[in-house]
C-alpha cells in the first residue's frame, strides 16, 4: 500500500488536536490560579508567562519584528531596541489575558480598583444614551469595555473563536462576569443590530482582519492595505449614534486609564469608508507612540488585495484627499 503525504489541512488539524489539551490546561489554570491572585501577584505571574512565550514563540517573534519594521523601518538582525519593544508587547498581551481571568471573580470591584475613565470620557459618555466605542488590541483592551459598562452603558462586544467551541464559550463566560454581553464574531451582525435597537452601546476592536466576503472593507493601516470591519461606521450612521475611539493606557502604578482619542458624529459616519479609515488612523497614532503596547505578533496582513481592491482603495484615498 502506497503511503501519501498528509495535506496542509490535515497537518493543521493534527496540530490543533495536539494543542487542544494544552489550551484546556491553560484555561483551567487561569481560572483556578489567576483569578485568586492579588493584582501585583497577577502581574508578576503574567510577566513570567510572557518571558516563556517570548523564549519559545519563534514564529511570533519574527512576525512581531516584521510588523514593528512596518512602523519604523529597519533591516538585518533584531536590534536591542526592537527586542525590548517586542518583549514589552508580549508582556502587555499576557497581562491583558491575565486580566480576563482575574476579573472572573468580583468583577465590578476589581475593575473599579484598577481602572478609571479619563475626565473627558466620563463627561462625554454621561451625555450619550448610546455610543459606538472603537478600539484596538492596544494597552489592556479588555478593561475598556468594562469601564464603559461601569459608566452606565449596557455594552455588547464581539469575540473571535479561540480553540474549540466549548473553549471559546468558557472564555466568553469569564468575560461576561461584569455584566457585559459578548457575542461570537461569526454571525455577530444580527446580535449587534438587535442590541442597538434595544439602546445598548457597542464595543468593537477594529485592528484585525475581516474578510471582504464577510463584510470587510479595504483601508490603509500602517502603510499597508488591510480589510477591516465597517461595522462602527455602519451602526453609527444607521442608528444615529456617535463614535468614540479610545484606548486603555497602562499607568506606572499598575492601573489603567481609558483615554479618548477622538469622537465623531453620526453625520460624519455616513461616509462609511472615510469613517473606517479615520478610526484606523486614530489607533495607528497610538500604536506609533506606544508600539510595545500593541499585539505585534498578530498576522494582520494575511489577506492579499486584488488589483481591483487596490484600484478602489486608491480612488477612495484620492477622493478623501480632495475633500
Amino acid at each position: 500500500m502506497k503511503l501519501r503525504a498528509p495535506t496542509v489541512f490535515e497537518l493543521r488539524r493534527f496540530k490543533r488536536t495536539l494543542r487542544r489539551p494544552l489550551e484546556w490546561m491553560g484555561i483551567g489554570l487561569g481560572l483556578l490560579i489567576l483569578s485568586n491572585l492579588g493584582h501585583r501577584a497577577l502581574f508578576r505571574t503574567c510577566d513570567f508567562i510572557s518571558q516563556v512565550m517570548y523564549r519559545f514563540d519563534g514564529r511570533g517573534k519574527r512576525r512581531s519584528l516584521e510588523n514593528l519594521r512596518l512602523i519604523f523601518g529597519g533591516e538585518g538582525p533584531m536590534t536591542h531596541r526592537e527586542e525590548m519593544i517586542i518583549r514589552g508587547s508580549y508582556r502587555n498581551m499576557a497581562r491583558t489575558v491575565g486580566h480576563v481571568f482575574w476579573t472572573c471573580k468580583h468583577a465590578k470591584e476589581r475593575v473599579a480598583e484598577v481602572g478609571e475613565m479619563c475626565a473627558f470620557g466620563h463627561d462625554w459618555l454621561n451625555r450619550q444614551k448610546q455610543a459606538v466605542t472603537v478600539s484596538g488590541h492596544i494597552g489592556c483592551w479588555e478593561i475598556l469595555a468594562q469601564i464603559v459598562h461601569l459608566e452606565g452603558h449596557e455594552m455588547i462586544s464581539v469575540a473571535k473563536r479561540i480553540g474549540s467551541e466549548k473553549m471559546t464559550e468558557m472564555l466568553m463566560a469569564s468575560r461576561r462576569s461584569i455584566g457585559e454581553e459578548i457575542v461570537p464574531a461569526d454571525g455577530a451582525f444580527k446580535s449587534l443590530f438587535a442590541a442597538m435597537k434595544k439602546g445598548k452601546s457597542l464595543g468593537l476592536l477594529v485592528d484585525q482582519t475581516v474578510d471582504p466576503d464577510k463584510g470587510g472593507i479595504w483601508i490603509r493601516f500602517i502603510g499597508k492595505p488591510l480589510p477591516v470591519s465597517a461595522a462602527p461606521a455602519f451602526f453609527s450612521a444607521k442608528f444615529k449614534v456617535p463614535i468614540v475611539t479610545a484606548w486603555s493606557r497602562p499607568l506606572k502604578d499598575g492601573r489603567y486609564r481609558c483615554e479618548v482619542i477622538n469622537t465623531y458624529t453620526p453625520e460624519e459616519a455616513r461616509d462609511v469608508w472615510a469613517m473606517t479609515q479615520r478610526c484606523a488612523k486614530d489607533l495607528e497614532g497610538v500604536i506609533r507612540r506606544h508600539p510595545s503596547l500593541w499585539v505585534l505578533n498578530y498576522n494582520f496582513f494575511s489577506n492579499i488585495p486584488t488589483q481591483d481592491d487596490l484600484k478602489t482603495l486608491a480612488e477612495r484615498e484620492a477622493a478623501a484627499a480632495k475633500s
